[in-house]
C-alpha cells in the first residue's frame, strides 16, 4: 500500500511539474487562460454594477424624486448602457486572445522565435517583454559604384587658366563595388561606405604637346607633327572608404524593420588608397597622307602608390563627386603635379 500510494505521489509530483514547466515555457497560454477567465468576471462585474444603479433609481422612487414611467425609463437606459459595456470588453478581450494565439502559431512556425542565436548581419528589436522579435534585415548592403566626369592636374599655386591640360577633353571614369554597412544598430543615419574601384584618369595636354620621358625626368614636349590627339591615361585599382551620413526611410512590418535611403539626402566624406596598374599614351597624327594612331606604354615615372581626398553629395543613387590625388603624378624629381576629378557619381543597389 505504501508503495502504491509513493507511486501515485510520484507521478502526480511529475505531472505537476510538467506543467509548472510548460506553462513558464509557454507565457502565452497563461495570458490566454487570464483571459478567458476575465471574461465570466465581466459579465458579474456588469452585473453588479446594474443591481447598484437599479436600486438607486429605486430608492429615488420611494422618495418621490421620479414618476413611476421615469424609472421604467431609467432602468431600460442602465440596462441597455451595461449589456453594451459587457459586448465592447468582451470584444477587447476575444481580440487579445485572438492575437495571442496568432503569434503561438507564428513562434511555432518560425525557427528562429526561441533561439538565442542571431544570424550574422541581422539584429533584433524587442519594444516590450513579450513582444515578438524584429528582424533589422542586412546590417550590410552591396552597391554598384559607377562615376564619370572631367578630369585635369595641377601644381600648388598654379591658376586655373594656366593649366596644361584640356578642361574638356580631359575626362575620368570609375567603376567599382562598395558595401554599406550602418554604424549603429537601431538608426541608419551614419554610415560605413567602402570597397574597391578602378579608376581611369585621362590627361589631354594643350599646344599640340604630348609626353615624353628622358630617365627620371618626364616632360611636355611640342610634337613635330599636328596632332589629332594626344592623351595620357592613367589606371588605378583604389580601395575607398568613406563615411556616409544622410536621412532614410524606416518601413515597419510585421516581422522586420528596414531602412531605404532611396530619393533620400546623402553625403560622404573620406579617401582612397591604392596603386597604378599602369600608364598609357595615345597619339593620332597624320604624316604624308596616311593616318597613324600610336600607342606606347612605359612607366613614365608615374608613383606606383596613389591615395586621396574624396567626397559627394546628392539625393537616392545620384551624387556631385570630387577626388583629388595627395600625392604627385610623378616621382621626384618631376613637377609635384597632382590628378583632380569633378562630375557625378551612381550608387546603384
Amino acid at each position: 500500500m505504501k508503495a502504491q500510494m509513493i507511486l501515485i505521489l510520484f507521478l502526480w509530483f511529475g505531472y505537476s511539474s510538467q506543467t509548472t514547466t510548460a506553462q513558464q515555457n509557454n507565457p502565452g497560454k497563461e495570458r490566454i487562460a487570464r483571459l478567458e477567465a476575465k471574461k465570466d468576471s465581466i459579465h458579474q462585474e456588469e452585473k453588479d454594477a446594474l443591481k447598484v444603479k437599479v436600486q438607486r433609481i429605486e430608492d429615488r422612487l420611494q422618495k418621490a424624486e421620479i414618476s413611476q414611467e421615469e424609472a421604467q425609463k431609467l432602468k431600460r437606459e442602465a440596462a441597455r448602457q451595461h449589456a453594451q459595456n459587457i459586448e465592447n470588453k468582451m470584444e477587447i478581450v476575444n481580440n487579445q486572445i485572438a492575437l495571442l494565439r496568432r503569434e503561438e502559431v507564428q513562434d511555432q512556425e518560425d525557427p528562429w522565435a526561441d533561439s538565442d542565436l542571431v544570424e550574422e548581419g541581422f539584429e533584433t528589436d524587442r519594444q516590450h517583454p513579450g513582444e515578438k522579435e524584429k528582424w533589422f534585415g542586412n546590417r550590410t548592403q552591396t552597391q554598384l559604384v559607377v562615376a564619370v566626369g572631367f578630369n585635369n592636374a595641377m601644381m600648388e599655386g598654379q591658376s586655373v587658366n594656366d593649366l596644361d591640360f584640356k578642361v574638356a577633353g580631359s575626362r575620368f571614369f570609375e567603376m567599382g563595388l562598395a558595401w554599406r554597412t550602418r554604424v549603429f544598430d537601431h538608426t541608419n543615419w551614419l554610415r560605413f561606405k567602402y570597397g574597391f574601384s578602378f579608376q581611369f584618369n585621362g590627361l589631354k595636354p594643350t599646344d599640340n604637346r604630348y609626353f615624353v620621358q628622358n630617365e627620371d625626368l618626364t616632360l611636355l614636349q611640342e610634337h613635330s607633327l599636328d596632332l589629332d590627339k594626344s592623351k595620357l591615361r592613367l589606371d588605378n585599382l583604389v580601395f575607398p572608404l568613406h563615411f556616409e551620413i544622410g536621412s532614410s526611410r524606416r518601413s515597419e512590418y510585421n516581422d522586420r524593420i528596414h531602412y531605404s535611403t532611396a530619393g533620400q539626402f546623402r553625403m560622404g566624406l573620406g579617401g582612397y588608397a591604392g596603386f597604378n596598374l599602369g600608364t598609357r599614351q595615345k597619339l593620332k597624327y597624320q604624316e604624308n597622307g596616311e593616318r597613324i594612331k600610336q600607342k606606347m606604354k612605359h612607366d613614365y615615372n608615374i608613383n606606383e602608390f596613389v591615395y586621396g581626398l574624396s567626397a559627394y553629395v546628392g539625393w537616392g543613387s545620384t551624387a556631385a563627386y570630387v577626388k583629388y590625388d595627395l600625392n604627385p603624378i610623378f616621382e621626384s624629381p618631376n613637377e609635384e603635379l597632382r590628378n583632380i576629378s569633378v562630375g557625378l557619381r551612381f550608387d546603384l543597389d
